[in-house]
């Protein structure tokens, strides 16, 4: 697919954040809407991770969605705009401390590769138990010639660190599985899910001691939502 229509198919996605591009700085000669959007070199990395989930996903199920133009829209869209909401371009970086993000369930990488794209400071660890798809996410991060990304080939109960961010998406057993995820962050860290409406009054129930603000509808979608929690000191 080419950059044009990545862009295009994407939009949607920035454009809900109600970004104001006159309170950001741009280079000299670069358009602010697009900088504010992806660059050019973020675009080429979505289409050659785009490439390499199509190739792997005749033979290895990452996705049960196979028309590329959704796998943008519903997988790349979705995790970008959970990226832009948890690291906005606006707000500077320390590089003393660059954020660590875990990606709990990892699957085909979503939302946590996207997220490394858009904010390639960041420290990204990709927590996937299934070995060939371990394989494949490891493949993407070599190809894509990401720094500071790995893969935990285990159970999440197993991994014993902790990290500033640590997002969910799509995995089984969600009552099970979110106070596994609420252990991996470090205190007054966020714990960011990707759910349905539905799911948010259970997310409440199963981890009432996150301070949860309120959900973010996500776009083009009737009833998915941002989630997200804040692990704060215990008293």
């Amino acid at each position: 697919m080419d950059s044009a229509r990545i862009r295009d198919l994407l939009r949607p996605f920035f454009e809900a954040q109600g970004l104001d591009l006159r309170s950001l700085s741009f280079q000299p000669g670069v358009d602010p809407e697009e900088s504010a959007v992806l660059t050019e070199s973020q675009v080429q990395q979505l289409s050659a991770y785009l490439d390499l989930l199509l190739r792997w996903n005749s033979r290895v199920n990452l996705t049960a969605i196979r028309e590329p133009q959704e796998i943008v829209s519903r997988h790349f869209g979705e995790s970008l705009f959970a990226g832009r909401q948890l690291f906005p371009p606006e707000l500077a970086p320390n590089p003393q401390h660059p954020p660590r993000l875990f990606d709990f369930g990892s699957g085909a990488g979503f939302p946590g590769l996207p997220i490394k794209i858009w904010a390639p400071r960041i420290e990204l660890t990709l927590i996937e138990s299934n070995q060939k798809k371990a394989t494949f996410l490891r493949e993407v991060i070599r190809a894509l010639a990401l720094n500071s990304a790995d893969v935990f080939s285990g159970r999440a109960e197993d991994f014993q660190h902790q990290a500033d961010v640590v997002t969910v998406r799509a995995v089984e057993q969600f009552e099970r599985s979110l106070p596994v995820a609420a252990r991996l962050v470090a205190t007054d860290g966020r714990l960011a899910l990707l759910i349905g409406e539905s799911q948010v009054s259970r997310a409440h129930a199963i981890e009432g001691k996150l301070h949860w603000q309120p959900s973010i509808p996500i776009p083009l979608s009737s009833n998915r939502v941002l989630l997200i929690g804040i692990k704060e000191e215990s008293r």
